[in-house]
């Protein structure tokens, strides 16, 4: 899982290339755990008495979800890329009702296999180019 994450944050604004379902997946997770720990300790602040600690952790909790959003956005592009589509579908989910389930759809999609214009299968390891190349000789 935290290879995936990493991963995300090592091309923060690589907005070219393929990003696996997994990769997507694990990162909008992590975020998710975050926010809910975050969220959840601020509360917690709150409840007993001490609102400079639970201002502190909103502020962090701001600061992250700040940090993680240009990640965000080019992990969620490379998976649209990873289908065979354009950058620009992320931007469905921005219509009313109907456009969140639909990028959600776009999301759980399988990755097109094989090289597409965006870029190499992520899925591919090194070593199936290898046999491959092998069956090829």
């Amino acid at each position: 899982m935290f290879q995936y994450v990493q991963s995300c944050f090592k091309q923060y604004v690589g907005f070219t290339g393929r990003a696996r379902r997994s990769e997507y997946w694990y990162f909008v997770l992590f975020n998710l755990l975050v926010y809910t720990l975050l969220l959840t300790f601020a509360g917690l602040a709150a409840v007993f008495g001490s609102r400079v600690g639970a201002g502190l952790i909103l502020g962090l909790y701001y600061i992250y979800a700040l940090g993680v959003t240009l990640p965000g956005l080019a992990v969620a592009v490379r998976r649209m890329h990873d289908i065979g589509k354009g950058g620009g579908w992320i931007f469905i989910s921005l219509v009313p009702l109907i456009g969140f389930i639909w990028f959600l759809v776009l999301a759980c999609t399988a990755g097109e296999t094989g090289e597409n214009r965006f870029g190499k299968d992520p899925k591919r390891t090194e070593e199936d180019e290898q046999e491959e190349y092998s069956r090829m000789c």
